[in-house]
């Protein structure tokens, strides 16, 4: 990544870590860290305080040292095999991360990971669960993947036993819960008589197999094939390879999208009574059949009206003082 320098073309005035979390450049902490050694630059100036905010018209630069930081930030794509966890393991348990060694690179990488580097699975895959996984220490990247407002599609092979009818399948695209809470709308497609496709939006525990156990299904094999827009393509498995920058751009900018999606239709206003149409013949007023009400009249001391009469009360006797 060669030296960024970018023109801040947005309305209102924004924290830089913010603006550039925003601008997938890094995450507002890396941000905060290279404003801290000096590496960041406003307008020709370098940025010396951390709340510093830039305005429209603004152009910010980091430097080639903080780009050379920021491409340190390693990310790989690994096909996990059976067996492995993806995340951190039990006793007796295999850390998919030993599978990153340069034996079993495909490809080239400008470095190995290592023991200094803290790579964490950006969308867990079961132990018994086979297929792509992301490995990454990329703050942006892990917001984008499988941050809280991430919406990054996951695409699955699952292979089942028992019979797949239309209306398990109406029930696993939409009208399950887990926890107590509804699913996102899942595509799920039948490929012969033994094999689905989910296509999901989110990601629980052990989603795919607990869905099928709703209807009846048991997984007897299941495999990731995408994430986002990243294929699985035919790396083999056991293998891995890095993650091109091309790719972590397009998984920022698919996460991005359907965020801004999402909140555009939320403030889209909701639709108003139809307007009348003034050609339309005017209605009939209908003539009602009870008699007329009386109507009051109002005064100083209240309401009054044919046939009202205002009770006065007897005063309350008093006891005497003592």
């Amino acid at each position: 990544m060669a030296a960024w320098t970018k023109t801040y073309e947005g309305a209102d005035p924004v924290r830089i870590n913010k603006w550039l979390a925003l601008e997938g450049v890094c995450s507002r902490r890396e941000a905060d860290a290279l404003i801290e050694q000096g590496l960041v630059e406003l307008d020709g100036k370098v940025v010396t305080e951390l709340g510093e905010r830039i305005v429209p018209g603004q152009t910010i630069k980091l430097n080639s040292r903080a780009a050379q930081q920021l491409d340190s930030q390693l990310s790989i794509v690994l096909n996990k095999p059976v067996g492995f966890v993806s995340g951190t393991p039990e006793p007796g348990e295999t850390p998919a991360i030993r599978l990153i060694t340069k034996e079993r690179l495909k490809g080239e990488a400008h470095a190995i990971p290592g023991r200094n580097n803290k790579m964490a699975p950006l969308g867990r895959l079961d132990k018994d669960s086979r297929g792509l996984l992301i490995l990454s220490e990329d703050g942006v990247l892990a917001k984008a993947v499988i941050g809280p407002l991430s919406e990054v599609d996951k695409e699955y092979v699952v292979k089942v036993l028992g019979e797949i009818t239309p209306e398990k399948l109406a029930l696993l695209r939409h009208g399950l819960e887990l926890d107590g809470r509804k699913l996102r709308p899942a595509k799920v497609t039948a490929e012969g008589k033994d094999k689905l496709r989910f296509v999901l939006s989110e990601g629980r525990n052990r989603q795919i197999r607990r869905m099928c156990s709703l209807v009846h299904l048991r997984v007897a094999d299941l495999q990731r094939i995408r994430v986002g827009p990243v294929d699985l393509g035919n790396l083999p498995e056991g293998k891995w390879r890095p993650l091109s920058h091309k790719e972590r751009a397009a998984l920022i900018a698919a996460s991005v999208g359907k965020v801004a999606e999402a909140k555009a239709a939320k403030k889209a206003p909701t639709p108003g009574p139809k307007a009348r149409n003034p050609g339309a013949a005017k209605s009939t007023p209908v003539t009602s059949e009870l008699p007329p009400k009386v109507a009051y009249r109002t005064r100083s001391y209240g309401l009054t009206g044919e046939g009202f009469r205002r009770t006065k009360l007897p005063p309350r006797p008093r006891s005497p003082i003592k």
